[in-house]
């Protein structure tokens, strides 16, 4: 069977509209015996006469009738295909499915998605927070698209974007001795009581570090795992919490204050996404605007 052309039925499609060669060629942008050879070759594709003529017009038979409404599904099917090709190639149209820890979810994260959507509006994001070991597999096994997680990111299956750089404060009641200092030390915090993010992580190994160096022993009174709910222990007076700041900036308020923790340790934070596949368009959009919104915010 011979195949079927979309410029001879494109071609028929606006005879049969037009009513001649003449006028279809006009509106094809072609010449009028390219449009006739279109018009043989999809007579010779379906295998009947399409047109009679009478006195030098076209005349459609019955089959021609029979044939024009499918090819106006036909055609209408081409062009939205051609429109959704365009829309994603454009990332206009899509979904993504993003993770990250739950305080960058609530905060940086928040303001970059909306911005985000705003100019994409007819994107989905399905955003979830999870703990950064499930972040990271979850990614590199692609059930998410992408996430954002703290380097370094050592992950054999992931790929690592760094986005920006933080470092590590303390968050304390306002009227809390400490928070009249204009930063903190190990000296300062030895005998205050601690609020510390679980072990594991970078920075609590760096907060250690920083301790032995001024030869003191890090006791802290609360562990937990995430900055949110740290600056919540700090602001009802439970201790002074040692946290990434630029996640606990979004905590702030007459009650809570936050001072650097010195010797400086910088955190920094970066954009996943699984090796074993490519990116999609719609996810380097999403990344490249990330990387934008979130180094005018730290710059």
């Amino acid at each position: 069977m011979k195949k079927l052309s979309l410029k001879a039925l494109e071609a028929f499609h606006t005879v049969m509209r037009t009513g001649s060669t003449t006028a279809a060629a006009a509106h094809l942008e072609l010449t009028q015996p390219a449009v006739s050879r279109l018009l043989a070759s999809f007579e010779a594709f379906v295998g009947f006469p399409l047109f009679h003529r009478e006195h030098g017009r076209l005349i459609p038979t019955e089959e021609a009738q029979a044939l024009s409404n499918e090819a106006d599904v036909t055609l209408g099917s081409v062009e939205r295909l051609a429109q959704l090709a365009h829309n994603i190639k454009n990332t206009s149209i899509g979904s993504l499915k993003v993770v990250a820890p739950v305080s960058f979810v609530a905060g940086l994260l928040a303001d970059v998605v909306a911005d985000f959507m705003g100019q994409h509006p007819n994107v989905t994001i399905n955003l979830d927070s999870r703990s950064p070991d499930s972040t990271r597999e979850l990614v590199a096994h692609r059930a998410f698209d992408c996430g954002f997680i703290q380097l370094p990111e050592r992950h054999p299956g992931l790929n690592a974007l760094p986005l920006f750089e933080s470092r590590m404060m303390c968050a304390l009641n306002q009227d809390h001795p400490l928070a009249q200092q204009q930063q903190l030390s190990p000296s300062d915090l030895a005998q205050q009581q601690l609020i510390l993010l679980g072990k594991g992580r970078v920075s609590r190994g760096q907060i250690e570090q920083a301790f032995r160096e001024h030869n003191l022993a890090l006791r802290p009174k609360i562990d937990t795992h995430n900055v949110a709910t740290a600056c919540a222990f700090a602001k009802r007076g439970l201790g002074v919490a040692i946290v990434n700041g630029a996640l606990a900036q979004q905590y702030l308020d007459e009650q809570l204050v936050l001072r650097p923790f010195t010797p400086a340790i910088p955190i920094e934070y970066g954009f996943i996404t699984s090796k074993h596949a490519p990116m999609s368009l719609l996810t380097q959009s999403f990344m490249s605007h990330c990387q934008s919104a979130l180094r005018r915010e730290f710059e």
